[in-house]
């Protein structure tokens, strides 16, 4: 039989093609600074403000060529779209259709395209990735043979630094199966052996299932029902409740009063209901002996299934120990940031990011979002609230592997950039590339590059120690295990 170690979900790798806010990063600007950028056909010039606030300007003039090729294509497309008696569908002259339309209408549509046309290429050239959509402002209309220049703001992301960007420390499982962690995998697959019998002769545990009445609720009357069956500890009753109601034995009655806890801005009110024990029952797991290791799991023998399961457990450490690493690095890492109070806007955009994100991999799975809350038992304010905590969280790791990008001066190269479209499976680079800059997302894609680099240097140098976590968890279950028995 073949045993699959049971462990947690895998880390999340983050992908430069994917376009996460959390992994974006921005370059300070000089005002002194010039840029030339490439529309279609032609070029913008562009002059960029000190950050002040979080916010960039940005001042772009647009080549009077330029002006002059989006007022013609404006009026053609005018003379197709619409039907002027006299002349064929696409055929009309300017005049008649300054006459018919006024002699804005083309010229204000020659504005927003060369606006519009422009917008990437300012965030391609200032190699920024802005936490929201541009703040444009357009104050008059193209001209014919003129140049034309509008400015835009940019709300960016905060540029906090690090505390210390030395090495981090971090604890590590080693790499190597200890005994404990064989001990912790066999206790688990017993627990499918698991079975439940009546308790008589004692009260309620912290491990039991028990039946209850639930009746006269105020402020929880989703727990009201008869014969309600309920696993201690399990977090579906208020941890108060289940305080209350260890030791009471089968057929007793207890009135519990508690305080919920609170969902948003509110105060709770006070909650109570009147619980009348029906039923306990106890887990008893079988002991382990050679005969039911071959009878449940189909070994020959009890040391046949550890060695099977420690098979199994260095299969599993050596997928999932490098991106553990990782994650406890940057995690380190973050808590170095000096910043107090995160940009409200850029975590918004990390949040709607992640939500996204969430969403689709749901509809991958074919479930919808009130489906997963509903089998999560959750409701949707928690949802919320927890996606917003992974914001922070996702956000202040961000923002410092930013700060140490910076400190380590990351560059990036082309073939940095080709690589990284090549790594994600793209059959066509160069088209892919294409699409991206006409999109104005390839600061993104330098973004997740330079995240990278900074990230692989912080592993690298990351300070490891080894701690047997199996063997920690079990110290700390025995000492709460011995102060309960105390109390």
């Amino acid at each position: 039989m073949k045993v699959r170690v049971l462990s947690p979900a895998p880390a999340r790798r983050r992908s430069a093609l994917w376009p996460q806010a959390a992994y974006f990063r921005y370059t300070r600007v000089s005002s002194t600074q010039r840029y030339a950028g490439k529309v279609r056909g032609g070029t913008l010039n562009i002059s960029a403000s000190d950050v002040e606030n979080g916010k960039l300007t940005a001042t772009v003039t647009i080549a009077a060529e330029d002006v002059d090729r989006a007022i013609k294509q404006a009026y053609k497309e005018a003379a197709k779209q619409y039907r002027f008696p006299g002349f064929r569908k696409g055929k009309a002259p300017r005049p008649v259709i300054d006459s018919t339309l006024g002699a804005q209408f083309a010229l204000a549509n020659a504005t927003e395209a060369v606006v519009n046309e422009a917008a990437p290429a300012i965030l391609n050239e200032l190699d920024i990735v802005p936490v929201k959509d541009g703040d444009f402002k357009v104050e008059e209309i193209v001209k014919d043979g003129e140049e034309y220049t509008f400015s835009v703001e940019y709300a960016l992301r905060p540029t906090p630094e690090l505390s210390s960007y030395e090495p981090v420390a971090i604890e590590m499982p080693p790499a190597e199966v200890t005994e404990s962690e064989i001990d912790a995998q066999v206790e688990m697959l017993m627990g499918y052996q698991t079975r439940f019998e009546d308790v008589e002769d004692r009260g309620i545990d912290a491990e039991d299932f028990i039946t209850l009445s639930v009746k006269d609720v105020k402020g929880a009357e989703k727990l009201a029902g008869d014969d309600r069956m309920f696993a201690m500890g399990s977090g579906v009753l208020p941890e108060a409740v289940e305080e209350a109601l260890k030791g009471m034995k089968v057929d007793e009655v207890k009135e519990v009063s508690w305080t919920p806890e609170a969902e948003g801005d509110e105060e709770p009110e006070e909650a109570s209901a009147e619980f009348t024990v029906k039923n306990i029952k106890a887990r008893v797991v079988p002991e382990l002996t050679d005969e039911l290791a071959k009878s449940a799991f189909g070994f020959d023998d009890i040391a046949a299934m550890r060695d099977a399961v420690k098979i199994e457990i260095e299969q599993d450490k050596a997928s999932r120990l490098p991106s553990l690493k990782e994650n406890r690095a940057v995690a380190a890492l973050a808590e170095r940031l000096e910043l107090e109070e995160m940009d409200a806007d850029y975590e918004q955009s990390v949040f709607q990011e992640l939500g996204q994100t969430f969403l689709n991999n749901l509809a991958q799975r074919g479930m919808s979002l009130d489906q997963w809350l509903q089998a999560s038992q959750i409701t949707s304010d928690q949802f919320i609230a927890d996606l917003h905590r992974q914001a922070n969280d996702v956000a202040r790791e961000s923002l410092a592997l930013d700060a140490l990008a910076r400190e380590l001066k990351v560059e990036v190269t082309d073939e940095d950039v080709d690589k990284e479209f090549e790594n994600a499976g793209v059959e066509d680079v160069e088209a892919s590339k294409a699409s991206f800059i006409a999109e104005g997302r390839m600061p993104a894609i330098r973004d997740s590059i330079r995240r990278s680099k900074a990230c692989d240097w912080l592993v690298e140098n990351a300070q490891v120690t080894e701690v047997d976590e199996s063997a920690k968890q079990d110290e700390g279950d025995t000492a709460d295990d011995s102060e309960s028995a105390a109390e």
